[in-house]
Parts: structure tokens; sequence; C-alpha cells
């Protein structure tokens, strides 16, 4: 029986936080016996199968997208992750579902949207995606065509709705919950304060 922290990661593969934050969730798991359990959230959930622009997306919310995508990728550059231009956000519900079947895929799809800006809500986009990492494809894709894990995700769903959490990525360890890209330190003592 071991006796690591147990670290629930709430995350979506169109959040830039989120993807922001896998530098910092290894280097925790490098630094503490920590179990990191990444647990599914919708960010955009009706989102068209063909996408929606990041403009029309963020219309009204966002004074200065420009500006706020050159921020991101300052952060990103920071953290050792490429960062490139994407105008359209996809839905992410498949990509989800085929991470719960295949969890080394995690790392893939997120650099396929935000280095690529690949459509992962297009089944055969996620079936090459995860042919590349070494995923048979016939084997992936049985997992999107079957909806194989989608009683997984939706559980991922609901127990978000439970915790009360509306965005991501959120990190919750011994009963303490927190919000946004933290910066490392801050995501540390979470994970002291949990044992």
């Amino acid at each position: 029986m071991t006796n690591a922290t147990r670290l629930e990661v709430f995350t979506d593969f169109v959040c830039p936080w989120c993807y922001l934050c896998t530098p910092r969730i290894e280097k925790l798991r490098k630094n503490f016996d920590v179990e990191v359990q990444w647990r599914f959230f919708p960010l955009h959930p009706n989102t068209p199968a063909e996408g929606l622009s990041l403009k029309e997306l963020f219309a009204g919310r966002l004074a200065n997208f420009e500006a706020a995508q050159i921020n991101l990728k300052k952060l990103m550059e920071a953290e050792g992750l490429q960062f490139n231009e994407r105008t359209y956000t996809y839905n992410s519900r498949l990509a989800q579902e085929l991470a719960k079947g295949f969890d080394h895929l995690r790392d893939s799809l997120y650099k396929a949207y935000f280095e690529g800006g690949r459509n992962i809500g297009d089944i055969a986009v996620l079936v090459d995606i995860a042919r590349s990492a070494e995923v048979p494809a016939d084997a992936a894709r049985r997992v999107l065509i079957e909806r194989t894990f989608k009683e997984a995700v939706d559980a991922d769903w609901e127990k978000a709705r439970q915790y009360g959490i509306t965005g991501v990525p959120t990190f919750v360890a011994g009963g303490q919950r927190l919000v946004g890209a933290h910066p490392y330190d801050v995501l540390e003592k979470l994970v002291i304060a949990a044992k």
C-alpha cells in the first residue's frame, strides 16, 4: 500500500492554462510521492464538430485577443512548451475519451492542438495522433467509434459538478481545491498540506 498523496487534476485539452501546468505537474511527480489522477472537464462542450473561431468564442469577453496570445506564448516558452498561433477551438470530448483509454496520449493531444492547431474533435485526426504515439490505429478507432470510455468521462464531468468546479485547471488534494494555472511553488504547498 502506498502513502502517495492523491492529486486530482481537472483538465481539458483545449485549455491553454491546463497545458501550461503539465510541466509543473511532472515536476511535482519527480519531487514528491504523488499519485496524479487526471480528470476531464467540459470547458466548451457545445463547440461544434467543425470547431469555432477563437475570436468568436472570446467575443465580448477578451478585450485584446492578440495581446493575450502573445502573453500566453511567453508563459509557455518559460515552461519549455511550444505554443503556436491558433485560430480555432475544437470539441475535445472524443479526445478526452481517447485519453481515458490510452493515458500516455495526454501530452500528444495537448501538443497536437497547441503546437499543430489540429482538430482534436475529428476521429481521423485522433487516430493519426494515436498512431504516432504507437497506439494501433484500429484500437484507437474502435475506442472512438464504440465510445468505449464515454461513461468514464461522464463520471469525471459528474465529479467536477459534485466538487463545484467551474473552470480548469483545478487541483484537488487532501480536501483542498486550487483553481488556476498557479506557479510550481503554490502547487507544491498544496501537495505538502495534503500529506
